[in-house]
Parts: structure tokens; C-alpha cells; sequence
């Protein structure tokens, strides 16, 4: 048995040590191709056995998990869990060419990871190009004791809400676009637990709609996943409140709103009672877009339905339903205040000894060293765009001491060459930060200010961080060290850095590794906006990385990522 195994079971008998007795939950993904109808259009897809979004994972805390991955596709695949910590069991992380290589068609692969200490709702996904708008679903962590010690009454039901977006092109082709920093379509419409609601249609044929059925005054526990590859959404019900309990698998002081904004990769568990006059409400996603002279799409949204006594309304559709007043489809302020309101049920000690500041200037440009397409695009975390290793992924590299070899690694700069977001000359490598074994980090994320502004969900695999406070304009490190929450700030593994804005994190390395940490809208990840946290061992067994599993996929000797895809 490997060391890795070792540590694994290990793990999870101390997990049933602790508490009740942990179990094993196993799952089999069967990823392969089907074709789908919307829009007028059969698309082919690929699919975890077959679903849209693909099967919820339900845990308790301490509980081991298993997913035998069988790939039934013609490119290869990775699965990402995330927000999952993954302490000293990096091997299992997913992302492609960071912690592994893809598992390639025809071929298996077994993860094997604990989730202790974390309660509420993760997910997981594809992490190999834009596979991932079609390949997730939720992950669901309960505690240990049972619902009835959610610091938060007690619902009568819980329902998982998985907003997704559909493009009507092929995946593959679209990846292969923006990895070489062509700029590549949006989505055709979101969707809300993989329907596209019925403001969309096509030749007078409108798209169903996620219905929800509620009972007068019933509390729901809504568990809310963005699992879309590109854009941020608000999220609104007609008639209703949210009370907000839970973000990124963080219990947070319940907040009251009547929007959810909530960017991609983040999730969020909030409360809603059924207190509105019995009827039916819809319950809306519209993408937030970026104003002009950013080339304007089209207003993006689906519908579902919430629906009171549903029998009442079965088979009619000729009655009323109510529609929420939605903000205007550019502005980003909801969203800004959204998050600015979220801060930890409980007080958190915060670090205050800084090993490492960091400064990233996230920005894109439309000018580039591949062959001067006319919509070309790269994006870049201080002028350096991201590149993947393309024989052997980093965490590999790393375990055996061979990331000399990596031609194009670059050890991460500690400020911009220039802090000039008109600037569109970029380096292109594989950015590396290394950080010693339980250091404390924090990075200032400053988002591009002016006409060609966006926003930016920066997630970190392998740990959680504080969010200390955001602003808009560019940040002052004089005076906006005043404004950082140090006792009770949110806990989270996506920082939503604002369009026009900035937000500083802080974490303390703690999990021996290669931990990627990137954007989060795909357009942005793939034409270069991330980069890789090597963090050194520590002095023990338990805070050593385990050597890879014997079963663990090879990269078949391929010249480049692209080629899985």
C-alpha cells in the first residue's frame, strides 16, 4: 500500500474517531457524448451519465468520498472538486496539467479525497478547457450532527439551485480559441438546473422552465451554485426575500436581500419562506455584462417558477406570473454591495504576521504575440500570461524535482513590471509563486479601472482566505488598510474582485502542494489570467506531500493540453 493510502484511510478513521462513524460515499461518472435539443439546434455534449447539470454528491462531514471516472469521451477529462481542501491529498485536486494530466478516451481514474471540517455546498467540475459548462454538479456537506445544528433554523426542505450557461458552438473548438487568445463567443442563455426557461424561444417554441413547488409558509434552504463558465448572475424571486447563511461552504452572519449576486464559481445557501400571497412568481438569472466600449451582446436570463399550491395552477397558463424588477443588465452594484455585506457568523483570528505581500494587476488586452488576430485577446495576472506545462504536470514536477526542466516556468515577480492597464505588451509562462510551509500571504487583487473594466472571481484551489475589504478605483496601501475587516471577515475560496475596483485576501499556506489559483470565467482562465502556489512541505509526515498514486495518469508523451481537448 503507498504512502498515499496511507494517509488517505488513516485520515478517514480519524474522521470516525472524532464523531459518528464516517462513511463511504462512492460515485461512478461515466463521461461521455449525447446530443441535446435547444434552440432550434441538436448539439452534441458531453455529459457525466448523461445528466444536465451532472449527479449532486451528498456527504456528511468527515465522510470519505470515491468517484470512479470512466471516460467514454473522445478527449480526455479531469474532474476538479471544488472548494474542497484537499488537505495533504493535492494528487486528487483535478486540474488539468497542474495536479495531473488528463485522464485520457477509453481510460479510467479513481478519486479518492476526506471532506473534514467543511459544511454546506461545493461542487465540482470539468477542469479541462470549457468542458466544465457542461461537466458539474453540486456537492452537498451536512454536518455530522444532523440538521438540527445548522446555526440557522431549521428548513422544512433544501433545494439545490445549479445556474449553468449553454453555448450553442462546440466546447472543444471554443477552448482551443481562447487558449490561443482568440476571443470566443457567450453563451447562448443561462440556465437554471440545465433549463433554459421560458424567455427564450425559437420559431414561437419556448424553452421549459425549472418549476419549483411551495407550501405556505414552509422555510426552503436554497443551496445556489454558479456553475457557469463565464459570466456573474442576480439571482431574484418576485415577492420574496433571501436571508443568506452560508458562501462558499462558510457559515456567514445571516444577511437579509432580495438579490443574490453571485459570481462564477461561488455558491451560496440562503433561506426563503413562502410568505407571499399564494400564486406563482418567477425566479430569475440575468448575467451582469460590461458596459460599453465593450462590445455589447444581448440580455442574457433565464425563468424559472415558483409556484404556490401548484395543483391549483396545473395545465393553466393563462394566469398572471409575477416578474422581480431587475437591476439594470450593466450595473454592477449589487453586486459590489452584496458582498461587501457578507462578514462570518463567528469572529475568526486572523493572521497578523505577513510573510509574503503580494500585488496582482489583473487586466487583458486586445494585442498579442500570436499572429495578430483582429478580436486576439490575452489576459494576464502583472503583465505575465499563464501557459500550461505540456509533458508533465506541475504537481509532478514539484514531487520529483524536476520544475527546472519546465521551460517556460517563471517564478512569480513580487510587483507589475509597470502598473499601466493600457500597457498590452505580455509575457507568456508558467507563473509560479513558492511559498514556505505555513506562511501567511496576502494579495492585493486590483481589478482594471476605467471604460474596459470587468469583474474578476479569483479561486483558489486547496485552502479558504479571508476577504479583508474591497474598494473601487485603485487601492491605496495607506489608507486603505483602514478599511480591512480583522475580526470577522468571510471565509471563502472565489473572491469576487470588482469591476472598476480591488479586493485583498489573506491565507495561510498550509496544505503541501501545486494549488492553481485563476479567474474563474473561463474566457479569462484559458487566454492566461492564473497562476500556481508551490507550497513546501513541512516538517512533519502529516504536512508532507504523499507520493502520487500508482494508479495515476500519464500524459502519453502529448505536446500540449490542447490536444486532450
Amino acid at each position: 500500500m503507498s504512502a498515499a493510502y496511507v494517509v488517505f484511510f488513516l485520515a478517514a478513521a480519524l474522521a470516525a474517531a472524532c464523531g459518528a462513524e464516517a462513511a463511504l460515499v462512492e460515485h461512478t461518472f461515466v463521461v461521455s457524448q449525447m446530443k441535446m435539443h435547444h434552440m432550434c439546434n441538436d448539439s452534441l455534449v458531453t455529459l457525466v451519465n448523461g445528466q444536465f447539470p451532472g449527479p449532486t454528491i451528498e456527504v456528511t462531514e468527515g465522510d470519505s468520498v470515491v468517484v470512479h471516472v470512466i471516460n467514454k469521451s473522445p478527449r480526455g477529462v479531469t474532474i476538479h472538486w471544488h472548494g474542497v481542501k484537499q488537505h495533504n491529498n493535492c494528487w486528487a485536486d483535478g486540474p488539468a496539467m497542474i495536479t495531473q494530466c488528463p485522464i485520457p478516451p477509453n481510460k479510467n481514474f479513481t478519486y479518492r479525497f476526506n471532506v473534514i471540517g467543511q459544511e454546506g455546498t461545493l461542487w465540482w467540475h470539468a477542469h479541462i478547457g470549457f468542458l466544465r459548462a457542461t461537466i458539474h454538479g453540486a456537492l452537498i456537506i451536512r454536518p455530522r450532527l444532523g440538521p438540527n445544528s445548522y446555526p440557522f433554523p431549521k428548513p422544512d426542505q433544501e433545494i439545490t439551485i445549479v445556474i449553468g450557461e449553454w453555448f450553442d458552438m462546440d466546447l472543444f473548438e471554443l477552448y482551443e480559441k481562447t487558449e490561443n487568445r482568440i476571443y470566443g463567443d457567450i453563451p447562448l442563455s443561462p440556465t437554471i438546473n440545465g433549463m433554459l426557461g421560458d424567455f427564450n424561444n425559437c420559431s414561437g417554441v419556448t424553452e421549459d422552465s425549472y418549476k419549483l413547488d411551495v407550501e405556505q409558509g414552509k422555510t426552503y434552504l436554497l443551496r445556489i451554485v454558479n456553475a457557469g463558465v463565464d459570466k456573474a448572475y442576480n439571482l431574484k424571486i418576485a415577492g420574496h426575500k433571501f436571508t443568506v447563511v452560508a458562501a462558499d461552504a462558510n457559515y456567514v452572519k445571516p444577511y437579509t436581500t432580495d438579490i443574490i449576486a453571485i459570481a462564477s464559481g461561488e455558491t451560496f445557501d440562503a433561506l426563503v419562506i413562502a410568505d407571499a400571497p399564494p400564486g406563482r412568481y418567477y425566479m430569475v438569472a440575468q448575467a451582469v455584462q460590461t458596459t460599453e466600449p465593450i462590445t455589447q451582446k444581448r440580455v442574457l436570463m433565464s425563468r424559472g417558477i415558483v409556484s404556490y399550491n401548484p395543483m391549483k395552477w396545473s395545465g393553466d397558463d393563462t394566469l398572471e406570473i409575477m416578474a422581480p424588477e431587475l437591476p439594470d443588465w450593466h450595473d454592477e452594484s449589487p453586486s459590489f454591495y452584496f458582498h461587501g455585506n457578507l462578514t462570518s457568523l463567528l469572529p475568526q483570528t486572523v493572521p497578523s504576521n505577513i510573510d509574503e505581500h503580494m500585488f496582482m494587476a489583473l487586466r487583458s488586452g486586445y494585442n498579442c504575440l500570436y499572429g495578430g488576430a483582429p478580436h486576439c485577446t490575452v489576459t494576464m495576472i502583472n503583465n505575465i500570461s499563464f501557459q500550461h506545462p505540456s509533458t508533465m504536470s506541475l504537481l509532478q514536477a514539484h514531487y520529483y524535482h524536476t520544475m527546472r526542466n519546465i521551460s517556460s516556468l517563471l517564478e512569480y515577480p513580487i510587483g507589475p513590471p509597470m502598473l499601466d492597464f493600457n500597457q498590452t505588451r505580455t509575457a507568456t509562462a508558467t507563473l509560479v509563486k513558492k511559498l514556505r510551509y505555513n506562511s501567511t500571504v496576502e494579495i492585493v487583487l486590483q481589478g482594471p479601472p476605467g471604460q474596459m473594466s470587468y469583474t474578476n472571481p479569483m479561486h483558489l484551489h486547496g485552502h479558504d482566505f479571508f476577504i479583508l475589504a474591497q474598494g473601487l478605483g485603485y487601492y491605496n496601501p495607506e489608507k486603505d488598510v483602514q478599511k480591512y475587516n480583522l475580526v470577522n471577515p468571510s471565509v471563502k475560496n472565489t473572491a469576487h474582485v470588482p469591476m472598476n475596483g480591488w479586493t485583498v485576501i489573506r491565507f495561510v499556506a498550509s496544505n503541501p502542494g501545486v494549488w492553481f489559483f485563476h479567474c474563474h470565467t473561463e474566457h479569462h482562465s484559458s487566454s492566461g489570467m492564473a497562476m500556481a502556489f508551490v507550497v513546501e512541505d513541512g516538517p512533519t509526515v502529516e504536512t508532507t506531500l504523499p507520493p502520487p498514486p500508482t494508479y495515476y495518469p500519464s500524459c502519453g508523451g502529448q505536446n500540449s493540453i490542447v490536444e486532450y481537448v
